[in-house]
């Protein structure tokens, strides 16, 4: 009797479903996508507006389709096993194929989480592979090769080399081009505001003469100064006293996007790095009870959480928090194409709680999973309320608003951060006459909008309904790679190349940036797998169309390439070398290319320095590489020896915890950081700009940084949290 066959995506879910199988099972892995488009051709075949996919088995997996048809052979049954979205079902889809079965015949069997039961529960229910979806990622594919084959060539002719072009990155460059307009014609408007003090609390003047202020009413030094003169000398009284009782409510357990969201913000995450954690948490981990899945998956849409996972999270709560803080919720997600048959991400086991992986998990692993864990607890739990306390005080010339609140009820708090400081305000009596301590006026200027971190962006395209879960931190990477974004101090900065890119889209193909298209085409794709739309008239609706612009494009966008002649000949071929712009700056290129590819890079000039080399005593030059200037060795090559062109900033006030050296600020690919000068032998490092404050809670140092829109001190080691004052 031969063995059941199970297929799936990868070696690790792989050896984690093996471990709950008997010897009658056999699990593996595609590792991915076993064909695809060729690389090397357009790959799609026109006939009678039919686009027919010319499928090929991958390089890197034609040892994989020998061994996979060799097992199969011997099996009584197959089941694909792939991740339960289009993707995964597009993959179930080829692997059939090379296995020479009928797709619709073969057993498929889906699991949100990879745990004994689920898998057990799917052998039980195995369903067949949705054709529908298959189509809709065939569309997708088909539609993003179609643009990057066909536009991408366009571009590098047109403008540079290596670039690219595609319908959810452009569109999502375009934001970020956007957003650096409009910071670049930004315009600071000057405004005052007016704040009174009264028993050494301060409130804001709301109003003047009979009339409510708005922001931008008081303009200039002069107006702001002639009221506080005005109301200074005058005595006041409390007028009203508003008192009522607020809601904080708890957070959504996560789908994709806000994880990526959140892990960047509170852990310093990239959405990429997010995800390859999570992927791993989903595939399976050591766990004190054996190898398994720890967290649902990892990319959804959906806010849907299992009746039994919600009753255990009820249960968890009421045993380790309270039975006053436990409240059933269900959540749904505000996207009309979200797949609620899906779960939101979850633990698997909310019994298996972060403290129990200590000894098991890596640092960052750990990390994910009790942000994931926490989050899905306080879904479950009652909202946090506060008591809201406005006073206003009054005379016939003005009044004065002040605000305070203080937590009554913890609720989600408990488990899931902590709240920012109450402000609590002394006793005032309606009636009361009061002096001012002090009123005063505060100049203020308006500020342009934000850079987008990968955070803020793949919250814009989630909201604008640009690309899906699996395609936001691909995005943001490729965005990277082809030197179209640079990220420092964690926003997304646009490079030049990026504005030649967009402006000429923007000409020539309007629909590829624009933010409605894109969108509108998903949503096209959404109807394609829920079988409302046929996939082969979505792409024939729009190839015609793009294909005319792109012949319009070859005659009508000028060449922007700046080629500048250097004099000097090939060594290759004889012809005139130029200067020519690359990904990554000027280099130098023979002017008959493409017949000849000779290259080599610019020279740069160098620029002496009176510094001396530490290492031979040889002077140090001024050199330029791709993160700018620095100082190397004019001995280079014998002497290898680099440092900074500046000094790095020191801190005065602080030193390190672990050795007591200098802290200094450091700058990497992924921006700005604090270490220890004493690097390597001291590796202490901060993300935020530490200050010289122990933390109450643990001893430890603590560093400045901004939470959920406020200045608090957090400690380094414990995330120990204050406002600042």
């Amino acid at each position: 009797m031969g063995k059941k066959l199970i297929i799936v995506e990868s070696p690790a879910k792989a050896k984690t479903i093996k471990n709950f199988l008997g010897k009658d099972y056999e699990v593996v892995a595609s590792k991915g996508h076993i064909r695809d488009l060729p690389k090397s051709s357009f790959g799609i075949k026109i006939e009678e507006d039919k686009f027919i996919p010319q499928y090929r088995v991958t390089k890197d997996h034609q040892q994989i389709a020998k061994e996979l048809k060799e097992k199969a052979k011997k099996a009584d049954t197959i089941y694909i096993a792939t991740d339960e979205d289009r993707e995964g079902e597009a993959i179930g889809y080829h692997i059939a194929h090379i296995l020479g079965k009928n797709p619709t015949e073969l057993p498929r069997i889906v699991f949100h989480e990879i745990t004994k039961k689920a898998i057990k529960n799917a052998l039980e229910n195995p369903r067949t592979l949705d054709l529908n979806r298959v189509n809709a990622q065939q569309a997708r594919r088909l539609l993003d090769r179609i643009v990057g084959y066909k536009l991408s060539p366009l571009l590098a002719k047109k403008i540079q080399r290596g670039l690219s072009a595609g319908r959810v990155q452009s569109s999502a460059l375009k934001l970020v081009v956007d957003r650096e307009r409009e910071i670049r014609e930004f315009k600071p408007q000057e405004y005052w505001t007016i704040e009174g003090i009264f028993k050494k609390i301060e409130g804001n003047l709301i109003r003047y003469n009979g009339k409510k202020l708005d922001k931008f009413d008081i303009k200039t030094k002069d107006e702001a100064e002639k009221i506080v003169n005005e109301l200074k000398p005058l005595s006041y009284k409390v007028s009203k006293i508003e008192k009522k009782i607020t809601t904080v409510k708890s957070p959504a357990p996560f789908m994709t996007s806000t994880l990526q969201q959140v892990a960047s913000s509170e852990l310093g995450f990239s959405p990429k790095k997010t995800m390859s954690i999570a992927q791993k948490l989903y595939e399976g981990v050591k766990t004190p009870v054996g190898e398994s899945g720890i967290i649902t998956y990892m990319r959804t849409d959906s806010l849907n959480i299992a009746d039994e996972a919600q009753k255990a999270a009820l249960e968890i709560i009421k045993q380790t928090v309270g039975e006053e803080y436990a409240e059933p919720k269900t959540y749904k997600t505000k996207s009309s194409s979200a797949q609620e048959a899906h779960e939101a991400i979850r633990p698997v086991d909310v019994r298996l709680t972060p403290e129990d992986l200590k000894n098991y998990l890596t640092k960052d692993e750990l990390k994910l999973y009790t942000l994931i864990y926490n989050r899905f607890l306080a879904s479950q739990m009652k909202d946090a309320k506060f008591e809201t306390q406005n006073i206003f005080i009054t005379n016939e010339k003005g009044e004065f608003k002040i605000s305070g609140r203080k937590l009554v009820f913890d609720g989600f708090y408990k488990v899931y951060g902590k709240p920012s400081a109450d402000t609590l305000l002394p006793e005032f009596n309606e009636g009361e006459e009061l002096k001012p301590d002090n009123i005063k006026a505060t100049q203020h200027f308006t500020k342009p909008p934000e850079r987008y971190t990968e955070a803020s962006l793949i919250k814009k395209l989630e909201s604008l309904g640009i690309g899906r879960p699996s395609t936001y931190a691909p995005t943001i990477t490729l965005l990277q790679n082809r030197n179209y974004v640079e990220v420092k101090d964690k926003k997304l900065h646009p490079t030049e190349t990026a504005f030649t890119v967009i402006e000429t889209l923007e000409k020539h193909f309007p629909d590829i940036v624009d933010a409605n298209f894109t969108a509108n085409m998903e949503e096209m794709l959404d109807e394609v797998a829920g079988a409302k739309k046929d996939w082969q008239e979505v792409l024939k609706d729009f190839y015609n169309p793009f294909i005319e612009l792109i012949q319009k494009g070859e005659k009508e966008i000028p060449s922007q390439k700046i080629a500048k002649p250097t004099g000097e000949p090939c060594p290759q071929c004889g012809s005139e070398l130029v200067i020519r712009k690359g990904r990554f700056g000027e280099f130098i290129a023979c002017s008959n290319y493409p017949k000849c590819k000779y290259t080599r890079p610019l020279e740069q000039e160098e620029k002496k320095t009176d510094v001396k080399c530490d290492k031979c005593g040889a002077d140090m030059v001024i050199k330029r590489g791709r993160r700018g200037e620095f100082l190397a060795c004019s001995n280079y090559p014998e002497c290898k020896n680099t440092k900074p062109l500046k000094e790095p900033e020191k801190l005065e006030d602080v030193k390190c915890p672990e050795c007591g050296g200098d802290i200094i600020k450091r700058n990497s690919r992924r921006g700005e950081f604090y270490g220890c000068a004493n690097y390597p032998d001291c590796k202490f490092i901060s993300k935020f700009r530490p200050v010289n404050k122990k933390c109450p809670e643990c001893g430890y140092l603590m560093a400045e940084r901004t939470y959920r829109n406020k200045e608090v001190y957090e400690c380094i080691k414990c995330k120990h949290r204050e406002e600042k004052n």
